[in-house]
């Protein structure tokens, strides 16, 4: 993208004056407040023409490790903050806020301090222009200047994200070649994806499919050097339980079949642009840039594999209301605190872990003292997709590493479809260690369930055509419960993966008082066919909340799914919050 001019009558910049005239025309004493809108406007008019997106309160991590909120940032597709900005009254003195701001760690790279009279930008940690606002023809150029920040690196690294989109599918069929010339002629790579395809139909699903699981040697391939990279974890494949196991079937290819550093060399440029991109960054940062990473990995390697699962990540600001309104409840009406003594947590769906992440954050900050066991024996997870596991792993317990200056395994999180945990009888879970996790899970008190269940169908790739997966014991409960008790004739929406999702929350909670907050499809709360699963909601529970969310496209055509909707899909999403005071129990 070349750079860009921003002219003193620019229309943005037009209106930004007019309202900032309004504004004090009308008020008797000016604040930050009540002025900032106008700049976070301005801001987010020109920042379109960058492709930027601004994000207001903008939680990060300043130097020293402080944890810091701007008035605003500007963040690009991938979620990497490009800029950022902070207001002030005018009545305050500017020099001394920037002082004191910069004491507190905030990122002097790209910033910009006003205060409605004064504008001072500093890049690179110095002050690089200051004007008085009202001097059009600086303004404008101190703007220009902040919004073409070191375009050339942005634009490497767009230009090899780009080719690398476009290359993604040509590179991964190349790789899927090797891997079928290896199932034929390649005896011992033969034996070891034999042990491991049969590890995972005892575990994961009894109906996967050989080309599920080289999918599986794919992603893992296409993706363990950033991850290695971009966490600074070199051994990563010898200390994670699942990568462990996986990189055995991979040792197998490689001897003879496969070059594991010609096929890098191959994905060189895109490994480096990412691992560039992720190097000034934050940890928090870079756990919303490498769920970005994630999400757009899928979109281009795999569109089926993507719509399967509900390849989206959730917005953090939705990650923060969810946990939040757990706290609050947890305190309200029961008296807990996170991390306290009997407040057993899980993410049955955790993607990249950022409900544990916050989880962590908030426990930490509240409940110091019973920390560690929270961390260790009364917060769990569970994962079925093999990157997004791997990186929840690593921004977990980089989390905790991050919050207690320690460094140790996150041993609650599970590579296992949940769903599968209904059944009562003696299962392996692909490997041993995983296996104790599992069985440490089932056996723990679960009385908060939160989290992102998958939207679309099933959890895991039985075959192309992408149908639902068959959860015996769930299906049945539904079928006992749910569907027995709906009026509607046409049932098949009650197959949904989410509606399966709140129906093994609600068992998995037993008989004990407890809380469920899913943000899911929420196409439950006033669909016919979906009467039945409401009855039995408000028979479970003592109260249930619901925000709508809206986004769906089928009751309001004019609207675009992609654009209205937080998970960029056609149906409505909400955010649900069910609490069990009492004893109860699935009816």
């Amino acid at each position: 993208m070349p750079p860009i001019t921003i002219q003193p009558n620019d229309r943005y910049l037009t209106r930004y004056y007019s309202t900032i005239k309004e504004l004090r025309a009308a008020q008797v004493k000016p604040t930050e407040g009540n002025m900032r809108r106008a700049f976070g406007t301005l801001l987010t008019g020109l920042g379109r023409r960058r492709k930027l997106t601004l994000i207001d309160e903008y939680a990060t991590q300043g130097q020293g490790k402080s944890h810091i909120r701007p008035d605003g940032a500007l963040v690009d597709e991938w979620k990497r903050p490009f800029a950022f900005w902070e207001a002030k009254d005018s009545s305050d003195n500017l020099y001394a806020e920037i002082e004191n701001k910069k004491a507190k760690g905030y990122p002097l790279d790209n910033i910009i301090f006003e205060d409605t009279v004064t504008a001072v930008l500093y890049q690179d940690g110095y002050e690089a222009r200051r004007t008085h606002i009202r001097e059009k023809n600086n303004f404008a150029a101190l703007l220009t200047q902040y919004l073409n920040y070191k375009e050339q690196a942005r634009q490497n690294f767009n230009e090899a994200v780009q080719s690398y989109g476009e290359q993604i599918r040509d590179i991964a069929t190349q790789l899927k070649e090797k891997i079928d010339a290896a199932h034929q002629d390649n005896p011992e790579f033969q034996r070891q994806f034999d042990e491991f395809m049969d590890l995972c139909r005892r575990s994961l699903n009894p109906n996967i499919s050989i080309e599920a699981v080289d999918e599986m040697l794919i992603q893992h391939l296409m993706t363990e050097r950033i991850i290695r990279r971009v966490f600074d974890v070199a051994h990563f494949t010898q200390t994670n339980v699942i990568a462990a196991k996986i990189e055995e079937v991979i040792r197998a290819l490689t001897s003879s079949y496969f070059s594991r550093s010609d096929f890098y060399g191959s994905l060189h440029r895109f490994h480096q642009a990412i691992e560039d991109a992720a190097e000034d960054l934050d940890f928090s940062d870079k756990q919303t840039f490498i769920n970005s990473v994630y999400e757009k990995f899928f979109q281009g390697y795999s569109v089926k594999v993507a719509d399967t699962h509900g390849i989206v990540y959730t917005p953090q600001e939705i990650v923060d209301f969810m946990c939040a309104a757990v706290e609050e409840v947890l305190e309200t009406e029961f008296g807990k605190k996170l991390g306290d003594e009997g407040v057993v947590i899980i993410d049955p769906a955790t993607g990249t872990g950022n409900f544990a992440v916050n989880l962590l954050r908030r426990a930490h900050a509240r409940n110091l003292r019973s920390f560690e066991d929270f961390y260790k024996k009364r917060l769990f997870a569970n994962e079925v997709m093999l990157m997004p596991y791997y990186i929840a792993s690593l921004n977990i317990e980089r989390e905790y590493y991050e919050l207690t200056g320690r460094a140790a395994p996150f041993e609650g999180l599970c590579f296992v479809d949940t769903l599968d945990l209904a059944r009562e009888r003696q299962m392996t879970f692909l490997t041993e260690a995983n296996t104790e996790r599992v069985e440490r899970q089932k056996a723990a008190d679960i009385n908060v369930i939160i989290g992102n269940p998958p939207y679309n169908v099933g959890q895991v790739n039985e075959n192309d055509n992408n149908k639902n997966r068959k959860y015996d014991v769930i299906d049945k409960r539904i079928r006992e419960t749910y569907a027995k008790d709906s009026k509607a004739t046409n049932k098949n929406a009650l197959s949904d993966v989410y509606v399966k999702f709140f129906r093994w929350a609600t068992d998995r909670l037993g008989d004990r008082p407890g809380i469920v907050c899913y943000v899911s499809n929420n196409s439950f709360v006033d669909q016919y066919a979906f009467d039945g699963m409401r009855k039995h909601m408000l028979e479970d529970f003592d109260r249930v909340y619901h925000l709508d969310l809206h986004g769906n496209v089928r009751q309001n055509p004019k609207i675009s799914g992609t654009t209205h909707n937080v998970f960029g899909i056609q149906v409505g999403v909400g955010i649900t919050l069910a609490i069990r005071k009492g004893q109860g129990g699935a009816a």
